[in-house]
């Protein structure tokens, strides 16, 4: 019975992370048909925010400092900021451009990001401490949960839950929708295309922050190249999900994350190491099984 317990803490906190990275990505492709792989630098540079650019292998806290409840809507707003920002500098001129070179830009955008932060804080991986009390294990239903990962699940069910109650009860919400079936028709109705489009940019953004400050505090690593291997994993959620489609991407998440510690569980000794060839092995079958993704639109979603 422990170990039931202990599998499930660690699959849902697991699976609320790619839950929440995975969120971002369809947040945008649900408007503009674009799959931002930028995301993951938006994660390493709301992680860099926290600390004072410095060469050496221990990091100098900055807005680390600061109280949970001014550092954690400043790193939100910081999220949100850059999302919306790139949106203005960069995305927004390619909105009548083929779909491939929106792609393209978001990779050059990710290169330059990262590159920034190499220049300023240097390739070295540091150390960061914050809020390392959250580490602490709690017992629950006969598991030792380490507190930080039942704050990720209560956050994400809050996450998913506001977000719901968003598209589903405000004006934004309503016109991303819309947009989200179809944005030309949306449009044509008087769907502020640029209100929604900055909208989901910025929750887009302030996902990646939440998703930053879960990885930091896990971890204590602060990396230029973090947000890598979680974006990989949220687009391959967000594809299995159904391109554009947010229950989609939050169940596939979900699943991923269960299925990764699963694996982790039960493979063998001499196997866990490649436990990933075996994901994604399980991701091709799923792939192949329902290639529409499990929870697909019956429409198509054209671009502004």
């Amino acid at each position: 019975m422990n170990n039931v317990a202990q599998l499930f803490f660690d699959a849902a906190s697991l699976g609320g992370i790619y839950a929440m990275a995975a969120l971002g990505i369809a947040l945008i492709f649900g408007v503009m048909n674009l799959v931002n792989f930028a995301h993951g630098d938006y994660i390493a540079v709301c992680v860099f925010a926290l600390i004072v650019p410095s060469s050496e292998a221990v990091a100098v806290m900055f807005l680390g400092h600061a109280p949970a409840v001014v550092l954690i809507p400043m790193l939100l707003g910081i999220g949100a900021l850059l999302a919306m920002a790139s949106e203005y500098v960069v995305f927004r001129h390619f909105r009548r451009a083929d779909p491939v070179a929106m792609m393209i830009a978001s990779f050059a955008l990710g290169f330059v990001i990262q590159n920034g932060l190499l220049a300023v804080y240097g390739g070295r991986p540091k150390a960061i401490s914050l809020w390392p009390d959250l580490n602490t294990p709690v017992a629950i239903a006969g598991a030792s949960v380490p507190l930080l990962q039942v704050i990720v699940i209560v956050a994400t069910l809050v996450v998913v839950c506001s977000l719901a109650l968003l598209l589903k009860k405000t004006r934004i919400g309503l016109e991303m929708r819309a947009a989200a079936e179809n944005f030309t028709m949306a449009r044509l109705l008087g769907v502020r295309a640029n209100v929604v489009i900055t909208g989901a940019f910025a929750l887009s953004g302030a996902l990646a922050a939440a998703v930053a400050m879960i990885m930091v505090t896990q971890t204590g690593v602060a990396d230029v190249r973090m947000g890598g291997q979680i974006m990989l994993v949220a687009f391959i959620a967000t594809v299995i999900g159904g391109m554009g489609s947010l229950p989609g991407a939050v169940a596939a998440g979900f699943l991923i994350g269960a299925v990764s510690v699963l694996l982790q569980a039960f493979l063998p000794l001499d196997a866990r190491p490649f436990r990933d060839a075996f994901l994604y092995t399980f991701v091709i079958v799923s792939l192949l099984l329902r290639p529409q993704g499990l929870f697909a639109s019956n429409t198509s979603k054209p671009r502004v």
